[in-house]
């Protein structure tokens, strides 16, 4: 390429690099060989800013939040590209108007430090590699990786209104019950730092309790008021075993009146349900995998073959099956005990079919799909493990 190449030139060649890094790592060093050989000139650092804007409005508007792209990044690509990734989402943003912004992304957005922290009126590369120390082939090299990875991703569901198409948010009929959710909280952070299975059994129990009679009450005072509708959020799972982890959520999900579909090929599971009801099956859920992997390490403390991948693998699995018979028995336990029962089935029913609905509309072609079981001994004791932390009231 050309010394008196453009912005736009070269803002078409970052791109075509980018799709062949898809196949080809070294692509970005190639470019960055022709492109950035006399370092950050205008024409380069205008050129990333039209490759990186079109890049990461592809992405967004395909359905990726800001925190799943850097989920996504972390997983697989360096920490320059994710470093430029959250500064590349900080700047997208900014074009939009605050109130056009949804709370989620704001929220996410603040959870990433993704701000505009460096000086608008020069470009924004030369600033970013100072700041991590890199120089312009490098630079480009890891602005490459980052679009790859951008081209990579797959088309999703818009879960939520893109930047500069929010509306102000409605009063809500509920509001989510933080002092219920504090002391729900407090008694999981109890139940994960105990060794005693015992007390982890009685704490994980109560908070279960808590949350079914807290959403009990709250279907009930909601119940003659024009209903919202259903929400989603992703929620990723950390590798190994993530399949087996993946229907731990599924099951606690269940329990708490929401639904669940799985990207095995990115890792992340989808929860379809309303607000407070996806705030308790969340709190659950991060519990109880905690709980689950320290009840499997331990066990491999105690016998060598409870190390292997095959048995780890089926303890996880047995875990999730039998917490999701126990949390299922104890929703139902909690709801016969309500003194207003006759009315609170309908109710629960009407609830089903709305999140029912919205799971179809999201997802009109999910399929059901099964994980097998390696090992015997490892699905026993998972099974024994979980029955040390059942969750009926």
């Amino acid at each position: 390429m050309g010394e008196t190449a453009g912005p736009e030139e070269i803002g078409s060649a970052i791109l075509a690099a980018a799709l062949e890094a898809v196949g080809d790592a070294r692509a970005g060093e190639r470019l960055a060989a022709r492109v950035a050989g006399n370092g950050f000139t205008p024409a380069l650092e205008q050129g990333v800013d039209l490759a990186g804007r079109q890049a990461i409005t592809t992405a967004f508007e395909g359905g990726w939040l800001p925190a799943d792209v850097w989920q996504a990044a972390r997983r697989r690509v360096g920490e320059f590209a994710v470093a430029y990734l959250v500064d590349l989402m900080a700047a997208h943003v900014e074009r939009f108007a605050l109130d056009t912004v949804d709370e989620t992304w704001r929220a996410q957005l603040v959870d990433l430090d993704a701000t505009v922290w460096w000086e608008q009126s020069s470009p924004h590369l030369g600033q970013w590699a100072r700041s991590q120390l890199l120089i312009a082939s490098e630079a480009v090299t890891a602005v490459v990786e980052a679009l790859a990875l951008l081209f990579q991703l797959p088309r999703m569901e818009l879960i939520r209104p893109l930047p500069g198409r929010a509306r102000p948010a409605r009063p809500a009929h509920h509001r989510v019950d933080e002092k219920a959710l504090g002391r729900v909280r407090g008694l999981l952070a109890k139940a994960e730092s105990t060794s005693f299975p015992e007390e982890a059994e009685a704490l994980s129990a109560k908070a279960q309790e808590l949350m079914t009679k807290y959403a009990i009450d709250r279907v009930l005072l909601e119940a003659d008021t024009v209903a919202d509708l259903p929400g989603a959020r992703r929620l990723w799972l950390d590798t190994p075993y993530v399949d087996a982890k993946a229907l731990l959520v599924d099951a606690v999900a269940r329990a708490n009146r929401c639904r669940a579909v799985f990207s095995a090929e990115w890792g992340f599971v989808t929860l379809v349900g309303d607000d407070p009801d996806l705030d308790a099956a969340e709190l659950l859920i991060t519990s109880l995998l905690v709980q689950a992997t320290r009840a499997m390490i331990a066990t491999g403390d105690t016998r060598n073959s409870a190390r292997t991948r095959p048995f780890r693998k089926s303890f996880l699995i047995a875990y999730a099956t039998r917490i999701g018979e126990r949390l299922t028995r104890a929703t139902a336990d909690t709801i016969a005990k309500t003194p207003d029962r006759e009315h609170l089935l309908p109710v629960l029913a009407s609830h089903e079919r709305r999140v029912e609905t919205a799971l179809a509309t999201l997802f009109p072609s999910t399929k059901a799909s099964r994980v097998s079981v390696p090992d015997a001994e490892g699905w026993h004791a998972g099974r024994a493990a979980a029955d040390r932390a059942q969750l009926n009231s």
